[in-house]
């Protein structure tokens, strides 16, 4: 044991003075290199106190931006297919639109992994503006698509080279303290909430300009050959003031040329390691709290994007088809309000209600909340006029807001399941089985819409009832795999607890 004296001497050097005054002297002493850019981060997080505004600022937006295009079709395709003439029959337009919806998620589902790898690798900054130039580039090229073949192969390509949301969550989780890492998640993905929401509000105010605004978009002009540019392109400029922004975006991820391991794992009293070294080839696959929150966070995730292409294409739709006969107007001003109410919830009510509930609590109790209210969809289309608005917006509103509730608890859970030198491979993996799920989902959103417009004296279940049921179904399966012996949580171990 003598090996392991440290006399009082070197002791006393490593303690801090504040503490010496104070007579609370620490055991651990955090070792920082000089150029590395993590511990420069953590550094700063040691001497800074409250909420950090700035970094939850700039999480935002570059969540943002990555998420707006995802959705923002959803309004005006089924109008883009249409006036591609791809479709035979009225009833078919919805299956040729979920295949447009599906393409996104089908390229993010390829490469989320390797960019997560690429992230773990070379750090979460250089894979954000690379996401943000692909945002950039072939979500205006989307907008100016003449055909349904070019329309998927921008969406698909736009996927693939957009990685940049798995990165970013793990981003959100180092780039704060610990006691403020559930406002990160919850930053994130209120942004992305958002951006589902704010996109196609955008897509529905702005698709067709011509006919909606002629006294400012004229006959022949631009926006009258390209009719569904103007949403795009409006999100590519915001993207790319975002690019130039994140110039000032500091990196979070650990290089320690002189070391194969991170700050966290050489923390010593003295010289003396008391630290466990982290095993680099550790499998992620066998992590059970990590990969259980995975396949729950897929099927929920299955569930939402099907009801955002259900929900807006079944708005539009025409009443003889079961639909609500919206204009895209109508689906923009129901997702604005909801868009604003979710941005409220997620920054200011959330991470309240979280610390008091815990997340795997929250999300199931919101799970429930979500079945009941999908099922009174078909029944609120009864209504007409005022009522029918105010109703399906309030039903909007509250859907939202628990789906993003069930989505940001599980994103804690995958978070605080690795540590951070697997944390970008973790949400790749994340985003890759999330991608496949929400692949289907478009497409078979559509399918199952246009299959019941197609069965409206159906005995059982009749047109949109079909839909909202089916829906209720995949959430059932989630909210019944939240609870034990399926979904687990990380323990903390008592090293954690001592930081």
């Amino acid at each position: 044991m003598a090996g392991n004296n440290v006399d009082d001497n070197n002791v006393n050097d490593h303690f801090d003075n504040k503490d010496n005054v104070n007579n609370r002297e620490p055991l651990l002493k955090k070792h920082y290199y000089e150029n590395c850019p993590g511990c420069k981060v953590d550094r700063a997080k040691e001497m800074t106190q409250g909420v950090p505004i700035k970094h939850l600022v700039n999480i935002w937006l570059i969540t943002l931006c990555s998420s707006l295009p995802i959705s923002s079709l959803f309004p005006f395709l089924y109008f883009m297919v249409r006036d591609f003439g791809i479709a035979k029959k009225e009833a078919d337009i919805s299956s040729y639109a979920g295949y447009v919806g599906s393409a996104f998620m089908f390229g993010r589902g390829l490469t989320s992994v390797p960019w997560g790898m690429v992230a773990d690798q070379y750090g979460r900054k250089p894979v954000a503006v690379l996401g943000i130039i692909a945002v950039v580039v072939f979500n205006t090229l989307f907008g100016l698509s003449t055909s349904f073949w070019m329309a998927v192969t921008t969406r698909f390509l736009l996927g693939g080279l957009n990685g940049l949301l798995g990165p970013m969550k793990a981003y959100a989780v180092e780039i704060v303290r610990e006691e403020y890492q559930a406002i990160g998640l919850s930053t994130v993905s209120a942004a992305w909430g958002i951006g589902l929401v704010v996109g196609p509000a955008l897509g529905g105010y702005l698709a067709q300009p011509v006919e909606k605004y002629p006294h400012i978009f004229s006959k022949g002009s631009f926006f009258d050959k390209f009719p569904y540019s103007l949403p795009s392109l409006i999100i590519s400029v915001f993207a790319l003031l975002v690019l130039v922004s994140c110039i000032w975006l500091p990196e979070t991820l650990h290089k320690h040329n002189d070391s194969n391991e991170s700050y966290q794992d050489t923390e010593a009293f003295g010289n003396v390691n008391i630290g466990k070294r982290v095993q680099k080839d550790e499998n992620i696959l066998l992590n059970w709290p990590l990969m259980s929150s995975i396949i729950v966070y897929c099927v929920v995730a299955l569930h939402n994007i099907a009801y955002q292409e259900v929900f807006s294409l079944w708005a539009v739709s025409p009443l003889r088809l079961g639909g609500l006969n919206f204009t895209t107007n109508d689906v923009g001003n129901v997702l604005s309000i909801s868009g604003l109410v979710l941005l409220m919830y997620q920054l200011f009510l959330f991470p309240v209600v979280e610390k008091a509930c815990g997340p795997i609590t929250l999300s199931r109790i919101s799970g429930a909340i979500t079945i009941p209210l999908l099922q009174s969809y078909p029944f609120i289309a009864l209504l007409s006029g005022f009522t029918l608005h105010l109703l399906i917006t309030s039903a909007s509103v509250l859907k939202y807001c628990l789906s993003q509730t069930i989505i940001t608890g599980l994103m804690l859970l995958q978070n605080k399941a690795v540590e951070q030198h697997q944390r970008g491979a973790a949400n790749g993996i994340a985003m890759t089985a999330m991608s496949i799920f929400k692949a289907v989902g478009p497409a078979g959103g559509g399918a199952i819409l246009a299959w019941s417009q197609k069965r409206l004296n159906a005995s059982f279940l009749p047109g949109s009832h079909l839909v909202f049921f089916i829906l209720n179904l995949v959430e059932a399966v989630g909210l019944l795999m939240m609870f034990k012996p399926f979904l687990a949580e990380k323990e903390t171990t008592p090293s954690k607890q001592l930081q």
